[in-house]
């Protein structure tokens, strides 16, 4: 009986290993139109000086006025390591 299930088991573990990953595919294709969406919408990207420290603090809030990405917990970055 053991046997059975494990042989009913293997090809519901194949499916559902494609399934992460064709999900984990459709969530880096997500993330990246995001951000791809974010940096052709920011202000320095139209701006000759972008590169520059804004003149006044009205320029300021115009740079700073488009959609921010959140970034992740320290802890839960790649290759950084928490302080200690």
């Amino acid at each position: 009986m053991t046997q059975r299930m494990t042989a009913l088991a293997r090809p519901t573990t194949g499916l559902a290993r494609i399934a992460r990953r064709v999900a984990g595919v459709l969530g880096e294709c997500d993330y990246a139109q995001r951000r791809i969406f974010s940096l052709m919408t920011t202000a320095d990207a139209y701006l000759t000086d972008g590169d520059q420290a804004p003149d006044s603090y009205a320029e300021f809030l115009f740079r700073t006025s488009g959609c921010l990405l959140h970034e992740p917990a320290a802890a839960s970055r790649p290759g950084d390591h928490p302080a200690t």
